[in-house]
């Protein structure tokens, strides 16, 4: 001991002598946005709740409370008083179809339309907003067999109410000289104009086409415009395909929606051509949400092949999981059971083209698995959703036990012996809570109440061990003028209920989950299904710092309330994209604002 203190004297003693003072450090820099006075909800069990956070760089650097923070604060740092705002990770949608939503804000979305005179107004204004040159096409009507919206979809109701059918002269007048091609939602019935028309060739002479009619008044023999079958094909040829141009003012109108919403990242159904958009977005800067993209599960060998595995990208931009497709959808009555509909006797569903046609569906998940892709597959009906399963099953059997991120997307209706099966195997259910306040109205209808004890049972799901993952589908629900609002899905989620509150205590209350559970479901929960849970999801030194800034905390409304919250900012790698104007010190930099009323 005594030679110890001996050392240490003479230590001390040489330090003093040589005027040497132990090294201070890299200076403290300073960070670019703080963020303070409000409920930061971190998703992080060590630190749950905060009132302050810091960022530099893109990236968390503290998160305390305001003291904590004031080192960080310098000359060039941003500092926004939340004035109690309620801030969370951002927003995560983990199904979107971002390239039809684009199309459907710039041209033209007819999902409420009902009557002649809106269908008029709707294609003038989208004469209006697309580009010269450009086609009118999609829309959409008649979604979920009816026009309007709001319909319960029972049988009565259907049969009372004549159904509304467009003909080429309620829109004629104010398309001269534009060409339009509109869609019935499920592709079975197209609307073409006079202009659609004369560039086809097709006139009263204009033979069917086989597999296709050509319908016609019956008076005249005049077209009336509705094309069945193949008889779109004679349009379809001559359509131009959208400019570049044309697709970057879409991305702009569908990038402002998501950031109006919160949402910071997207997984998204990417096609080529829409990778091109969100490339060129991305170099220039201007690409305002985290793109999770995936191609189809049938494109496995190819990507393989370059050397392209999940994760190939970057913060902004990657590709991620391959979807594919079991079945098809309870809308048109396709998703496949195991017994028929109650409303269609001779109906039990479909498969589609990757379970019926080689290599099949088994091979292309066991296939693309033993490459370290990652296959995220569509299936709805009870027989889908459990032949799916055992695909999944025997791919890990097959290919060995290892961290994976399986998903199943929809998991719609699910028998009672299969919700454990989930946990078992690991699979993520990749669901979309708002298609369940939206779908319950002619659910039971269609497979009977004791069927629909299992239709988007996120308790169960839960309860099984299948982590849940919540998206939109955006922009394919009835809720079109609700695009991509995880808001929206939360209250979906913890109600059961339609917007306007029904049923009372929601429907099969029992599958009703926690705020708590549904926001991790739009955060975290996404973040690990695409093997990010590092880079995102929660709000921790390190991650990156996309956060959705809220007027009200969640955990302490009442579910009802939820619908009703506002947005006041998106931030995305510490830049304001979307921001209220109370928020001023955000208002003045974000790229999209609002004007508080």
């Amino acid at each position: 001991m005594r030679n110890s203190q001996m050392l240490m004297a003479v230590a001390v003693a040489s330090l003093v002598a040589l005027q040497v003072r132990p090294d201070p450090g890299p200076a403290v820099q300073p960070a670019d946005l703080i963020l303070r006075g409000g409920v930061i909800y971190t998703l992080e069990a060590d630190r749950p709740l905060a009132s302050a956070v810091a960022v530099r760089g893109g990236r968390v650097v503290a998160v305390g409370d305001e003291a904590e923070g004031v080192e960080l604060h310098g000359r060039a740092t941003t500092v926004v008083e939340l004035d109690g705002a309620f801030v969370i990770p951002g927003f995560i949608d983990s199904h979107t179809h971002f390239d039809y939503a684009g199309q459907l804000l710039l041209g033209i979305n007819l999902l409420d339309c009902s009557d002649a005179g809106t269908l008029a107004r709707r294609v003038g204004a989208a004469r209006d907003r697309l580009p010269e040159g450009a086609w009118i096409v999609g829309g959409d009507w008649g979604a979920y067999e009816e026009w309007a919206m709001g319909s319960t979809g029972r049988e009565e109701e259907s049969v009372s109410r004549e159904r509304f059918k467009p003909h080429r002269g309620m829109v004629d007048s104010v398309t001269s000289g534009t060409p339009i091609l509109l869609s019935r939602w499920d592709r079975s019935v197209y609307l073409a104009n006079g202009v659609a028309l004369a560039r086809a060739g097709i006139d009263r002479s204009t033979p069917d086409p086989e597999g296709g009619v050509i319908e016609r008044d019956s008076l005249t023999g005049e077209p009336t415009g509705i094309l069945l079958g193949t008889a779109v094909d004679l349009v379809r040829r001559v359509v131009a395909p959208r400019s570049f141009e044309q697709r970057l003012l879409e991305a702009e109108l569908a990038l402002r929606r998501l950031a109006e919403n919160g949402v910071t990242g997207i997984h998204d159904i990417t096609r080529a051509e829409q990778m091109r958009v969100f490339r060129h977005l991305r170099d220039r800067g201007e690409l305002t949400v985290r793109v999770y993209a995936r191609p189809t599960l049938d494109r496995w060998s190819e990507l393989a092949a370059l050397g392209i595995g999940a994760g190939f990208g970057d913060e902004y931009l990657k590709i991620g999981g391959l979807k594919g497709f079991v079945d098809g959808i309870m809308g048109n009555s396709s998703a496949r059971f195991r017994e028929p509909y109650d409303h269609q006797p001779d109906n039990a569903g479909s498969w589609r083209t990757m379970v019926l046609e080689p290599p099949g569906m088994a091979e292309l998940i066991r296939a693309a698995d033993s490459v370290g892709l990652s296959p995220q597959v569509h299936a709805i009906g009870d027989l889908a959703v459990d032949t799916l399963l055992d695909w999944y099953e025997w791919a890990i059997e097959s290919n060995g036990r290892r961290d994976r991120r399986f998903r199943m997307i929809h998991a719609q209706v699910v028998e009672q012996d299969d919700f454990q099966r989930f946990g078992e195997l690991g699979i993520i259910a990749e669901v979309q809570p708002y298609h369940a306040i939206d779908d319950m109205r002619w659910m039971e209808q269609r497979i009977g109440r004791e069927r629909a004890r299992g239709a988007y049972a996120f308790r169960s799901l839960l309860e099984g061990g299948a982590i849940l993952s919540f998206g939109s589908d955006w922009p394919g629900t009835n809720a079109a003028w609700y695009p991509a609002k995880p808001l929206l899905g939360i209250y979906a989620a913890v109600t059961r209920m339609t917007l306007d509150g029904e049923p009372d205590g929601g429907w099969f209350p029992e599958e009703r989950i926690d705020v708590e559970t549904a926001i991790r479901a739009y955060t975290l929960n996404n973040a690990f299904a695409a093997g990010e849970e590092e880079e995102k999801g929660s709000v921790r030194v390190g991650k990156l710092a996309d956060f959705t800034v809220l007027d009200r905390d969640l955990t302490r409304i009442s579910p009802q309330e939820i619908k009703d919250v506002r947005v006041l900012a998106t931030i995305v790698g510490g830049r304001p994209v979307y921001a209220a104007a109370e928020l001023e010190g955000l208002h003045r930099l974000a790229r999209w604002t609002e004007v508080s009323e």
